[in-house]
């Protein structure tokens, strides 16, 4: 680009250029548009003209959300939602309530109720793991209460693959994760590194694919740089299609800390996705569970050499066969992802 990138509106208007042409329907303005330590929402950095982002994503069909810290958002919660819903912002991502006291389970109830009376979105990030909150707030689109994928810009020990194949069967029991999955540099074992600037994945670039669909995320995200998207046509195209919301889940295989294979139904689509930990291994797909035969599976899994570059990854279109089991060897912190047409 032609511009220094960074918290100002050439950069949003670039990822909202870059979300319309690919049917994104929103776009968050993160940490950084308001003033710095001040906790006020209304006090906005100079680089910064919301209305002018909100009306320009309004061309594009593309709806602006805003980050805001717990502090800031608590302090004057009802001036702040009505100011930004009548510009026409459609939601909050609300950060660091870090508790589950009774003070920040009040919290919590009130934001979702204000941000309900003046029809916003709301993320409820930084926060427990989800309690039926959705249920009775359905505007509340997602919790985090997860070590997710934010983590690998500063942790420099985590074992982020056995991790994965750990939250599915704990903490996903509870409800939605904001997981933040989508990186398109990814690290095979012994290769990462925490690096703020330029962050990359634990694992292959199949492992982050089959998380769209393992994870359960009805708000979710790409969490990449969209110049990392258009390099990588194939892994975009399948990411921003896959839905976010299903008709039918179904645990085809897994074992806790181990490995997990998934798959998810939205209409006559299935979608599978599986995961291992640091263990390559090879695993048998059983998909008696279809109803019709001679459908086309579009299928990622790991290259060759994915065990020693966590991007390499073979996209495959096949016929399902008479038996229906499909075999797949999976890198080491690796993954496979198919859809099913």
């Amino acid at each position: 680009v032609d511009f220094v990138s960074g918290i100002n509106n050439a950069t949003y208007k670039y990822y909202i250029d870059f979300a319309a042409a690919h049917g994104i329907e929103y776009v968050i303005l993160d940490e950084g548009w308001a003033v710095n330590l001040k906790a006020d929402l209304m006090q906005v950095v100079k680089e910064i003209d919301i209305k002018e982002l909100v009306d320009y994503g309004a061309k594009k069909n593309v709806g602006i959300i805003l980050w805001a810290g717990f502090h800031a958002f608590n302090r004057d919660m009802e001036n702040i939602c009505k100011h930004y819903a009548d510009i026409g912002v459609k939601g909050f991502k609300v950060d660091f309530m870090d508790r589950d006291d009774q003070e920040m389970v009040d919290f919590n109830y009130r934001a979702a109720e204000t941000c309900a009376k003046h029809k916003l979105i709301l993320d409820l990030h930084g926060t427990y793991k989800p309690a039926g909150m959705n249920r009775t707030y359905p505007n509340v689109l997602n919790f985090e209460g997860v070590h997710g994928l934010e983590q690998m810009k500063w942790s420099p020990a985590v074992d982020q693959m056995k991790y994965d194949v750990i939250i599915p069967f704990i903490r996903q029991v509870a409800g939605p994760m904001d997981y933040t999955q989508g990186a398109m540099r990814n690290a095979a074992k012994g290769n990462y590194y925490p690096c703020n600037s330029e962050p990359m994945s634990q694992g292959t670039r199949c492992h982050q694919l089959a998380m769209y669909v393992i994870l359960e995320s009805p708000f979710n995200m790409l969490c990449d740089a969209p110049s990392n998207y258009m390099r990588e046509p194939e892994s975009l195209d399948f990411i921003v299609n896959i839905p976010t919301v299903w008709d039918e889940s179904i645990t085809l295989d897994g074992k806790i800390g181990e490995y997990i294979v998934t798959a998810r139904r939205h209409g006559n689509t299935w979608y599978v996705g599986g995961m291992t930990n640091w263990d390559a291994r090879d695993i048998e797909v059983d998909l008696s569970f279809l109803k019709e035969k001679g459908k086309t599976v579009t299928l990622f899994k790991d290259g060759i050499n994915a065990h020693r570059s966590g991007r390499d990854y073979k996209k495959e279109n096949i016929k399902l066969n008479d038996k229906d089991k499909v075999k797949i060897h999976l890198a080491p912190g690796g993954g496979f992802a198919m859809k099913i047409e």
